[in-house]
């Protein structure tokens, strides 16, 4: 049987990685919904558009994951589960972009605090962009989306998915670098 899971990212996302070891784990033939933020998921658990959702609630290294608390107490759901999952950051760019051509940097806020080290040792003086997720970050360089010399927090696999060139890799500041998601159902349903 296969279950609508819904998950709180773009294609290549931690939270997709997390969603499809949580449906092996569960021995579950998910189909993904890539609802690219937390409300989206919980949103549509709650109208019953998806069976299951997963986002990230804590990281070790950047703490909380603000809006997955601020979704939270906005919907009604119940939760089933929860995953830890080992994170890799990447510092991303489009081909041929060298890293001191870098003059932005885009990234889900939970990216950029769990790279401060690397930031501040690697990038000077460089503008921040906060986005809704480390994948849709990834895609929108890739589509052209975001400023010229931009690169992207975001997992090694958006590489591939997007083509991109991974400038850096496990650019975290901790090893391991562990996030906790959870497994959410609608609050009604058995």
């Amino acid at each position: 049987m296969t279950i609508k899971l819904g998950v709180s990212g773009d294609k290549g996302s931690f939270s997709e990685e997390a969603g499809l070891l949580y449906a092996k784990r569960a021995n579950i033939q998910p189909s993904l919904a890539y609802l690219i933020d937390m409300e989206g998921v919980l949103a549509a658990i709650e109208k019953e558009e998806i069976d299951l959702g997963i986002l990230p609630v804590v990281n070790l290294r950047g703490g909380l994951v603000k809006p997955a608390l601020e979704a939270m107490g906005k919907h009604l759901f119940t939760v089933i589960d929860e995953l830890w999952l080992e994170v890799n950051q990447c510092l991303l760019g489009s081909k041929g972009t060298e890293i001191n051509q870098i003059t932005t940097i885009v990234s889900h806020p939970q990216g950029l605090a769990q790279c401060t080290r690397f930031l501040q040792k690697t990038f000077k003086n460089i503008q921040m962009i906060e986005w809704c997720d480390t994948a849709k970050a990834a895609k929108d360089l890739a589509e052209g989306n975001l400023p010229p010399y931009s690169a992207v927090i975001a997992p090694g696999r958006c590489a591939e998915i997007y083509d991109l060139e991974i400038l850096a890799n496990t650019i975290q500041d901790d090893q391991p670098n562990l996030t906790a998601f959870i497994i959410v159902k609608h609050r009604g349903s058995s």
